[in-house]
């Protein structure tokens, strides 16, 4: 484990389109996703856009069975099948975790295919919550071909490996 943790992940949109970035980590660089709706200033929820914005890596999820992960400076928190996250802008839970049975409208933190399989929660309208203003953005595992996410931040699972290690709470992802 690096003995101090990285303090600014810096994403910048790849030339030519919109929906992917470069991200760099001190020396390191990756490529990454973004949102289907590109970057933002104004995000909204549902737009699909990632913000601009500096946001703190708060903590992380991580699937157990799908392992093993480096270690990191950063909290990690093992995901269980109950874990979910509302993004449901009536609720009072509001871009918050919650345990199934949830009936509103919320992210399954334990997905089938590999996207969460470590999940780190970014200070995305959080410790502020402002209703319809976005909620669940993360920074995690990307699609095969880095197609869009929903808002969030993505990267392969080598390079997420290769970067965990770098990573504390003293780090922030700056999206340009």
């Amino acid at each position: 484990m690096a003995r101090s943790a990285v303090k600014r992940l810096l994403v910048r949109p790849a030339p030519g389109n919109q929906r992917q970035a470069i991200l760099q980590a001190g020396s390191l660089v990756f490529r990454a996703a973004l949102g289907r709706g590109g970057r933002t200033s104004r995000k909204r929820e549902g737009d699909g856009a990632t913000p601009i914005a500096v946001m703190p890596l708060l903590f992380a999820y991580r699937r157990g069975d799908r392992g093993p992960w480096p270690s990191t400076l950063l909290s990690m928190r093992r995901s269980s099948s109950d874990m979910l996250w509302c993004d449901a802008v009536g609720d009072p839970n509001y871009n918050r975790p919650v345990r199934a049975p949830f009936k509103p409208s919320h992210e399954t933190l334990q997905r089938t295919d590999e996207l969460y399989d470590v999940c780190i929660v970014l200070d995305w309208n959080l410790r502020s919550r402002k209703r319809r203003c976005g909620s669940a953005i993360f920074f995690h595992i990307a699609r095969p071909g880095y197609t869009p996410t929903e808002g969030c931040v993505a990267i392969s699972p080598r390079d997420m490996r290769r970067l965990l290690p770098h990573l504390g709470p003293s780090t922030t992802l700056q999206v340009l």
